[in-house]
């Protein structure tokens, strides 16, 4: 039997942050319609312990207000417009959710503990409570930074996986073998780094450890085609456009 060729997954960062409004609606639905195999988001929670979509833990880049996400209510949140974005306003995990349940398309939540404190477990909670009202957590992927974080959506169970994140950083302080360690430590089956800190020797070396290796970063053709011809399992980009036709060969 003819093995089947290698398909790198798209995954649409923040919705397609170079196409759309990051994390918008508006880009949830534009990426639902293509043919990526997954969408992503970002999750904070609110002051009121709503999971809202939304990347930084400040309002002031992508929202027309200011101040902390974590000092405001779901609702003041959700009535708060998208910079540049028309009438876009900032959604609930929830509304995501039910967005995408018609869509074939799997979901990539990561998980955003507020800077410089320790991981609110309610962050995982609330999150999986979302996509349980909305049965998606089989076909969500919790992703985070943090590996005890990670650890415990793995503990949660039911999801459609599990993604530990390491950048540059890490990379400095632990190296290849540190990651391949910690993966191991907590049970991780899937991990991801920028494309820039990837080459062919971390990739073989953490494919040798039984990993599958994603990549976010790749957002022009260069860096989505270093993707494409390193045959990794996951790309996120914020161009899902560009890297539909360069992986069908355009």
């Amino acid at each position: 039997m003819q093995a089947q060729p290698h398909l790198v997954a798209i995954v649409s960062h923040r919705g397609g942050a170079i196409l759309w409004p990051e994390n918008s609606l508006l880009a949830f639905r534009g990426s639902a319609a293509l043919a990526v195999e997954q969408l992503e988001c970002d999750v904070h929670l609110s002051a009121d312990g709503v999971p809202v979509v939304i990347h930084d833990a400040r309002l002031d880049r992508t929202t027309e207000a200011a101040g902390a996400v974590a000092e405001h209510s779901a609702s003041e949140l959700a009535q708060l417009r998208l910079r540049g974005a028309g009438e876009e306003r900032v959604p609930l995990l929830a509304d995501l959710a039910a967005l995408l349940r018609p869509a074939r398309q799997a979901l990539q939540v990561e998980l955003k503990p507020a800077p410089g404190q320790m991981p609110d477990p309610a962050l995982l909670r609330q999150s999986l409570r979302v996509l349980d009202e909305a049965g998606l957590r089989s076909r969500t992927h919790i992703i985070a930074f943090e590996a005890e974080l990670a650890a415990a959506a793995l503990a949660a169970g039911g999801l459609g996986g599990v993604v530990w994140l390491f950048g540059r950083e890490t990379l400095r302080a632990i190296g290849t073998t540190g990651v391949v360690g910690v993966a191991r430590a907590h049970g991780f089956g899937t991990v991801e780094t920028e494309i820039a800190a990837l080459d062919a020797t971390m990739l073989a070396e953490l494919r040798r450890a039984g990993l599958r290796v994603g990549v976010w970063g790749a957002n022009q053709a260069p860096e989505i085609r270093k993707a494409l011809e390193l045959r990794v399992d996951l790309m996120a980009t914020d161009d899902p456009v560009l890297a539909l036709r360069l992986r069908n060969g355009g």
